[in-house]
């Protein structure tokens, strides 16, 4: 079993197996794939139940005791993904990382997501173990081999990586890491290319505490957390990758990997498991997961800490929001207002020149180009857009040439007229825009509709929920830091939520007081008292809404937290929800790609490909089609 760091304490999933006796061991086994057929329930069973170290001395008792290799015998007795899981059991960890190495560098094609998943999160020691092993299985050089199969900087990242000379000292030096921090800027921002070197220097070798305050690292178990989530989302299992880190993390960092996968994805690693594999292969999966951590949303201590943790990420992380749409650099409001005269005239349309003009523009643009094409030919340019195109692609061009509070605006009148209410477009809009942009809504309601937008609220939503709206529609969010209330604020959170021990009030006065903190608040501030609900409850706030909560009372509380965690993740989840399973929702798509063109679009793209392995562009891109394909996609702004 693989020993914890002097002082620390051990967190795989897999113990040795007491009152262990190999012997017998090895005659279980033996009599389980003896005559027809064998017993897989037997095997899993006991391979799962052993340490590595174990297993090693079970395959040396097998070749004593019966002449014969317990590994060759049972890769002929199993098959298919279980025969994969528990060959790979057997194995010491070296041999196991190697021989994933001499796979991926293997055959046609390289896969580099595994070189980089083994060498970038193994210790000095486990990489000099995993050379060594790679030499004696292979008889071959494995720095030599990686270097024929890779090429540029990443080969050089590799070799680095392969020296296994990271310093490993916990002890940091602020004055290295202020150098590093400099050296890394002025490798890269402050010049037109980059050093590569630098980074590779810095990142290869420096300790890994060291990177985390130099904020270039995260958690090695986030990342397998991560890792373990990709390979099971979506439309079949990555099982390769699904083996080998269950493998190789469940005498290490198993529980930890558990915790953070709960607490990042809202669902057990064990449930995952259970839905997206079946058979023994299941079976022995989750063995080697070792336990479900789902138990009705409350974290144990270990997980607490995590959620805390991406509490105080999110509330120190300074972001900065890039659009991808910006002004055209060669702008000629006369030359677009006659090219779009030109492509509406007569028979036919051009789409491909409209789309071209308007998504290059910004918006303050494309309001120059309405004044100059009014002024050149007596038009109305949205009246002439509005003939000549129709459907998805009209909804696009038309919201893209509307003033930004006039188009919140338009969405917001369209989700409460009519049978029914678009509850959803009301929150998103709502819930998401700053001071500045609710106060522009407003105006814009007024003139656009002659109707205040508190009166449309009232008329057309009820209730708390109508409430919620109104207070956040008045535009009074505080915009300044953390104050001294956030104790208080976290306790009235924890007694609406009712896992307070105590109340301090009637429930009424709760419920408005949980509204106020919720709809008036700084963003900081609620970051910070995010964060003292989970120290002071074990819950995670937006998970404890979620269980205690309904309707759109819950939905409106959800989507504040998630903005306020990460408003570019909150368009990215929406986005994504908009294209995934049959059919689209092209009024959300449109809605989000417009408003957040000129805002957040860039950010939107890196968490989205983050979190689905798929880049925004590719969603869309297997979505939509036609002329709304690639206005989408020049609005989008690039392939991740």
């Amino acid at each position: 079993m693989a020993k914890p760091a002097q002082g620390a304490r051990y967190r795989g999933s897999i113990h040795d197996f007491p009152n262990f006796d190999p012997s017998q061991d090895a005659e279980t086994l033996y009599n389980a794939m003896k005559g027809f057929g064998s017993d897989k329930e037997a095997i899993l069973e006991l391979i799962t139940s052993r340490s590595n170290r174990q297993r090693q001395e079970i395959c040396q008792n097998y070749k004593s005791l019966y002449g014969k290799d317990l590994i060759a015998d049972l890769k002929y007795e199993l098959t298919g993904k279980f025969e994969r899981l528990i060959v790979g059991l057997m194995r010491p960890p070296a041999y196991g990382d190697a021989k994933e190495i001499k796979d991926a560098v293997s055959g046609i094609g390289t896969d580099e997501k595994c070189l980089t998943e083994i060498l970038a999160s193994r210790t000095n020691e486990q990489i000099h173990q995993l050379v060594a092993a790679y030499k004696d299985a292979y008889e071959r050089d494995l720095e030599a081999d990686v270097i024929g199969d890779t090429s540029g900087h990443f080969q050089k990242m590799l070799v680095v990586l392969l020296q296994g000379t990271r310093e490993e000292d916990d002890v940091v030096s602020e004055d290295l890491v202020h150098q590093d921090v400099q050296d890394l800027y002025e490798a890269g921002e402050l010049k037109w290319g980059t050093d590569e070197a630098q980074f590779i220097y810095i990142l290869g070798n420096r300790s890994k505490q060291h990177l985390r305050l130099v904020k270039c690292i995260r958690s090695t178990p986030e990342y397998f957390a991560e890792r373990l989530f990709k390979a099971m989302k979506g439309l079949g299992t990555r099982d390769n990758t699904l083996i080998r880190i269950m493998v190789s993390r469940s005498e290490l960092d198993m529980l930890d990997i558990r915790e953070i996968f709960r607490t990042k994805y809202e669902k057990s690693l064990y449930s995952m498991i259970k839905n997206d594999t079946s058979g023994e292969y299941k079976k022995a999966l989750l063995k080697l997961c070792g336990g479900d951590d789902d138990a009705a949303g409350q974290f144990f201590p270990e997980a607490a800490q995590v959620a805390y943790q991406m509490w105080e990420l999110s509330a120190v992380a300074r972001v900065e929001l890039k659009g991808t749409v910006h002004p055209a650099g060669d702008f000629n409001p006369d030359a677009d207002a006659k090219a779009l005269r030109k492509a509406m005239k007569g028979l036919g349309t051009d789409e491909d020149t409209i789309i071209d003009i308007v998504t290059r523009r910004s918006n303050a643009q494309r309001q120059q180009i309405r004044q100059t094409f009014k002024s050149h030919f007596g038009r109305d340019l949205m009246v002439d857009l509005k003939s000549e195109l129709s459907g998805d692609l009209a909804r696009l061009i038309l919201g893209l040439m509307m003033p930004p509070a006039h188009y919140d605006a338009k969405q917001l009148k369209k989700a409460m007229e009519g049978a029914g209410t678009d509850e959803k477009a009301l929150i998103e809009i709502l819930a998401t825009r700053t001071n500045a942009e609710i106060r522009a809504i407003n105006e814009a309601y007024k003139e656009d509709y002659h109707k205040s937008l508190e009166d449309a609220l009232s008329s057309d939503t009820s209730g708390h929920f109508k409430r919620i709206l109104i207070s956040l529609a008045t535009g009074n969010r505080e915009e300044g830091g953390e104050d001294r209330t956030r104790q208080e604020d976290a306790k009235v959170a924890a007694e609406i939520l009712e896992i307070a021990d105590t109340s301090s009030g009637d429930k009424t006065s709760l419920e408005t007081r949980f509204m106020t903190i919720l709809c008036t608040r700084s963003y900081q501030h609620l970051r910070r008292v995010f964060q003292e609900f989970v120290k002071m409850t074990n819950y995670d706030v937006e998970h404890t809404i979620k269980k205690e909560m309904s309707g759109d009372v819950r939905d409106v509380f959800v989507a504040i937290v998630q903005s306020v965690k990460n408003k570019p993740l909150f368009f990215a989840d929406k986005l994504y929800k908009s294209m995934k399973g049959a059919g689209t929702d092209e009024k959300t798509l449109t809605r989000i790609m417009i408003s957040r063109s000129e805002i957040d679009l860039l950010n939107i793209r890196r968490e989205f490909i983050e979190k689905y392995d798929k880049s925004l562009h590719q969603a869309i891109e297997g979505d939509t089609s036609g002329h709304f394909l690639k206005a989408l996609l020049a609005i989008c702004g690039g392939e991740d």
